[in-house]
């Protein structure tokens, strides 16, 4: 008996079958976090973005590495996902870009997004978003919370996302009290809770009665205001559980659908290195829910100052805007330029603190 072969039909089909479930196949996706993906802050809204993005395309497969250093330990990280098969890379944290740059050469095939940063390459995009608008709408609870207008910051380091957030959270106290100040404690590290916690208690002595913070995990200085009494602006994460009482609102991410986006280009064959910016309208960067010592007349201020940005009648840098100095930089009736806004290396005036 003569074995039994398939016809040419037959196997054409079988071929066609399995090409069609490789094209279909669904891309592997690697993150890096800076922190742990816990923390409550920055790294745990990267992380809520990959497992939005798990539910949003069919079959995709992630996974992460957490606690990776802004150094060379990036690099090996990132090409361990690749050798893994991970053929998307989300380098999330702003120090990660001239590692990831790097491997963009060496494995042109792989796609690279980062997070924040202001180069590109072929195959290497930016994902960020307009947080700014928030915090303005956010500097407007904060001067109102604040007796005699003094607001202090804890930030990380002296770049220009944070400085965006100082001046929009100055600019939009200064509608409300005009003698509003915001006054800026560097901890030079974006997760150390013993500086976070010193920070705060410098500004608390120092008489302020608002914090604001941009540093990964909003947790240690939420929970060092609320020792001392003041209150807080929220940042990255939407969780309010660690002080409801001394919560005024913030501002927090919604990468998932810039995430998703991103991969059904890649997928599809469409995508092209390019920065992208969300914002309020897009819901890529979110105002935070008030607090209960928020009251209705100023939340009612905040949401109409918020359909205003939405709608593109209000922009956080119309001026007149003027420097620390004094000097006048946006005249009445002008829009600080977008690279400008990238770019931000100065303090408008009623920000206390240098720019290093």
């Amino acid at each position: 008996m003569k074995p039994r072969i398939p016809s040419l039909l037959g196997a054409l089909a079988l071929l066609a079958c399995l090409g069609a479930e490789s094209a279909q196949a669904a891309p592997s996706v690697g993150f890096v976090y800076v922190g742990a993906k816990t923390d409550g802050g920055y790294n745990e809204a990267q992380d809520a973005g990959r497992l939005y993005l798990q539910k949003a395309v069919p079959g995709v497969k992630t996974n992460f590495l957490e606690n990776v250093p802004e150094n060379a330990q990036v690099t090996q990280a990132m090409e361990r996902m690749i050798g893994a098969g991970d053929t998307i890379i989300f380098a999330t944290s702003y120090g990660y870009l001239p590692y990831a740059l790097e491997l963009a050469k060496k494995y042109p095939k792989v796609t690279f997004m980062h997070c924040g940063g202001a180069k590109l390459a072929p195959n290497l995009g930016t994902y960020f978003a307009d947080m700014f608008e928030a915090m303005y709408l956010s500097g407007i609870a904060a001067g109102k919370a604040a007796p005699d207008g003094r607001i202090g910051f804890v930030a990380a380091h002296p770049i220009p996302q944070i400085l965006q957030d100082v001046n929009a959270i100055e600019l939009g106290a200064r509608t409300v009290n005009p003698k509003a100040t915001v006054t800026v404690v560097y901890t030079g590290a974006w997760n150390d809770p013993s500086k976070d916690v010193a920070a705060v208690n410098t500004l608390v002595d120092q008489g302020v009665s608002v914090i604001g913070m941009h540093v990964d995990s909003p947790i240690p200085v939420i929970e060092a205001a609320k020792k001392r009494g003041v209150k807080v602006i929220g940042y990255h994460f939407n969780d309010m559980r660690f002080d409801p009482k001394g919560w005024l609102t913030g501002g927090y991410w919604n990468w998932g659908p810039i995430m998703a986006e991103t991969v059904k280009e890649v997928e599809a064959g469409t995508w092209k290195s390019h920065a992208v910016y969300g914002n309020l309208k897009s819901g890529a960067a979110r105002l935070a829910p008030f607090g209960p010592s928020v009251d209705e007349a100023t939340r009612k201020l905040i949401l109409e100052k918020e359909k205003a940005i939405e709608d593109g009648k209000l922009d956080v840098w119309a001026g007149p805007i003027r420097t620390q100095d004094g000097k006048l930089l946006v005249p009445q009736g002008s829009v600080l330029p977008r690279a400008q806004v990238d770019a931000m290396n100065f303090f408008v005036q009623g920000v206390v603190g240098s720019l290093k």
